[in-house]
């Protein structure tokens, strides 16, 4: 004769997470306060930060990765004699200014609603304020 256990009353998922009720932390005062804790770079400036960063990254590392194809082709092709180490120096210089675009993406986006100008220039100096700013007062919370 087998005996039946009482389970304990289920309170969540199969994971052990707990059920949430209908509209709990949804109201405007819990998200203002989730908003205010959460300052970090709105969405309009990362967005004009990836844009830029996509094009002052990826020009640079395209154009490392054509320099290994293209002094294969012209290697291959009998039209030149390129060192190995000519090719690898162009593609390292390449991507070392695709790693310099990265920051300089970052750096020249503009906070502002407006996009800025082109380049971004005027934008790098208040942002690197802005930087160590947010560093320092990392380090006086710790």
């Amino acid at each position: 004769m087998t005996k039946k256990l009482n389970p304990k009353p289920f309170k969540g998922n199969e994971f052990g997470v707990p059920k949430i009720k209908k509209n709990q932390g949804t109201n405007k005062q819990s998200i203002k306060k989730r908003s205010e804790k959460n300052s970090g770079i709105p969405k309009f400036v990362a967005n004009r930060m990836a844009r830029r960063i996509a094009f002052t990254t990826g020009l640079p590392t395209l154009t490392g990765m054509s320099v290994f194809i293209g002094s294969y082709i012209v290697v291959s092709k009998g039209i030149a004699e390129i060192p190995p180490a000519l090719t690898l120096i162009s593609s390292a210089i390449c991507f070392f200014l695709g790693l310099l675009g990265l920051s300089y993406g970052i750096l020249s986006a503009s906070w502002e609603e407006t996009s800025g100008s082109l380049l971004g220039f005027e934008n790098i100096s208040p942002n690197i304020v802005r930087m160590k700013k947010a560093f320092t007062t990392i380090d006086s919370k710790k």
